[in-house]
């Protein structure tokens, strides 16, 4: 075999390496966010869940007569806010944050609700109330584990893409980094709650 023909063949065996390499790293950085995207998809499920578990929380703390008017307000307008909200594009961290944000108003508005009820022992000793605390809580837990998974996912697509080649393809099919979940600061405070003010 003459030097050059070895040549063209070590030339085209590279080039097919790097053919074969980069169709693996498009279709991994491609695959990894789908996954994200399921990810956010199952968070988003487990925010309607909540959602959906609200009217009859209201309506079960409504039927006490003397409870915090103000508190099921907030409650019903936070849940209002994120009501008609579909899951974000995950490419977008204005969309992210924003569905965020409103999510974790609901959330802290259902946490003031449920301090408040405390304060309320025949209420608390109901059926009904207590059959939705446990059916939020398991829904909070569910949440939670959704919020980790799309933490995850996020972070497996950010490494594929931050490493090589996925960082040379990333930067020739416009893959961008995606966002990260961030505690909003409405879920970093507790409830303060003044029971001396009842409406």
């Amino acid at each position: 075999m003459s030097g050059a023909l070895i040549a063209v063949v070590v030339v085209v065996g590279l080039l097919v390496l790097l053919v074969v390499s980069s169709i693996g790293s498009y279709n991994g950085l491609q695959s990894r966010r789908t996954v994200v995207e399921q990810k956010i998809a199952a968070l988003d499920s487990a925010f309607v869940r909540r959602n959906d578990l609200i009217p009859n929380l209201v309506a079960t703390v409504q039927g006490s007569a003397d409870f915090e008017k103000t508190t099921l307000e907030n409650l019903v307008k936070a849940r209002a806010s994120v009501g008609s909200m579909r899951p974000p594009d995950v490419n977008d961290p204005a969309q992210v944050e924003a569905y965020l944000k409103a999510q974790a108003e609901l959330g802290g508005a259902l946490s003031r609700l449920l301090v408040v009820a405390e304060n309320y022992p025949d209420l608390r000793a109901t059926e009904q109330f207590g059959m939705l605390q446990q059916q939020l809580e398991g829904t909070e837990n569910r949440i939670n584990v959704a919020r980790v998974d799309w933490t995850t996912a996020v972070s497996d697509y950010n490494t594929k893409l931050r490493s090589f080649p996925g960082n040379i393809l990333g930067g020739i099919f416009k893959f961008k980094e995606l966002p990260q979940y961030q505690a909003q600061e409405s879920e970093r405070s507790v409830p303060k709650v003044d029971f001396g003010k009842q409406k």
